[in-house]
Formats: C-alpha cells, structure tokens, sequence
C-alpha cells in the first residue's frame, strides 16, 4: 500500500506541529481547489462562546457537556466564509474576540469536549480542507489526501517573530515545548506525506500540495465538487 491509498473521503488534511505553516497553507489550498477551509477551532470557540454566555465553568467537563447536549451546534463547510450556527443562529463573526481568544485553551484540553469536536467533524461530508494536529489519524483516518508538516523550531519561531533575534531563542525553545506537550496528538499518520516547509515559500507548499491531490484521483474531487 503507497501514500494516500486507503483513504476514500474526499478530504484533504494538514497536520503538524505549531506554526508549521498548516493553516495558511490549507486555506490556500482550498482557495486554490474552490472548496471549504475547515476551522476545527471554531468549535471550540463555540463551545467558549456558549460557556461565557450561560456562566457554565470553563473547566467544569460535565457542565459542559451537559450545555451542549441543549444545543444544536452546526460547522458548515463553505468554500465562501467561515459558517457555525448555535441553534440556528449564525455566530463565526462572534468568534475571535478577546474573552474568546483568553478562555479557548481551558476548555480545548479537556477530553470530553474534544471528544465532542471529533464527533461533529465527523458528520460533515467534504469535499474540504482541514488543519489540525491528528486529522488525519484521529478525526479522519479515512481522509483520501493526508500530508504532515514539519519545520525546524528555529525556522517556526521566526515565523512567529519575523527577524527580532533577541526573542527567537526563547521563542524557539516555547515551540519545542510545545511541541513535547503535543507529541501524542502530533504523531502523522502513517499514509500522510510529509514535507519539511522550513526552506520553502507559502505558494511552493500550496504548490506541493495541489499538485499531489490533483495527480491522484483527480476525478473523485472533481466528482465531489460537481
């Protein structure tokens, strides 16, 4: 069995470590294909969205879990904007704000909830393109197109600081961290294709990856997306 051989739904997935350029790269990627970037952060931003509103405690799991089961929580793939509705309401817009951004993290690493952010991922059909860090093991192990990418600490922490010296090595010592604390979601799978994208511009990875999903069955996403 090669590369990408097993996998039968139309979805692409990006995984790697932080600041491995996987966002920026899936969402080109599905500009460049015209179907839907999927945020799987958005989720979690509204499962915080919902806490907030209703005072449940951020670290409360049961509570949680408890208000979700209330509401109908949808991500709606669109090649278009960023789509979630709350029991109908559209809320993407309300999603990026400060108490957002600060609280986010409490509620992501709680197992329960991530639990329940796999489960609605799951439901949705594709064609679309996904970043994450297990995408394609945990979420979607059946993905058609899997890739993995990777940089070195110092290539990522300048991408977070741009070319301020005095703070890449503090900022590249809190990525090797962080990517210790991620290990096991970090893991790629074991059909992903890997590409180291430390050397490589935005548009070659968009590139790299295009021309891989265009070069293999071809006409099950041109299918997908009729």
């Amino acid at each position: 069995m090669t590369a990408m051989d097993a996998g039968t739904r139309p979805i692409i997935t990006l995984d790697g470590p932080a600041a491995s350029g996987k966002s920026s790269a899936a969402k080109a990627v599905a500009a460049r294909l015209g179907i839907a970037y999927v945020s799987s952060g958005l989720l979690y931003r509204a499962v915080t969205l919902l806490a907030l509103r209703e005072g449940v405690p951020l670290d409360d799991e049961a509570a949680l879990l408890a208000m979700l089961a209330r509401h109908d929580v949808r991500l709606v793939p669109d090649a278009q904007r960023d789509r979630l509705t709350v029991d109908g309401e559209e809320v993407a817009h309300l999603l990026h704000t400060d108490d957002i951004d600060a609280n986010v993290s409490e509620v992501a690493r709680l197992p329960g909830v991530r639990a329940w952010v796999t489960e609605r991922l799951r439901e949705l059909e594709g064609p679309f393109v996904i970043d994450g860090r297990d995408m394609g093991t945990a979420v979607f192990p059946d993905a058609r197109w899997k890739f993995y990418l990777t940089a070195s600490p110092e290539v990522r922490a300048r991408r977070r600081v741009g070319e301020r010296a005095s703070d890449l090595e503090a900022v590249a010592e809190a990525i090797r961290l962080r990517d210790e604390k991620d290990a096991k979601q970090s893991v790629p799978a074991p059909d992903a294709i890997h590409l180291d994208t430390g050397p490589l511009t935005l548009e070659a990875v968009v590139d790299f990856v295009y021309f891989k999903v265009m070069a293999r069955w071809p006409e099950q996403l041109s299918a997908a997306t009729a």
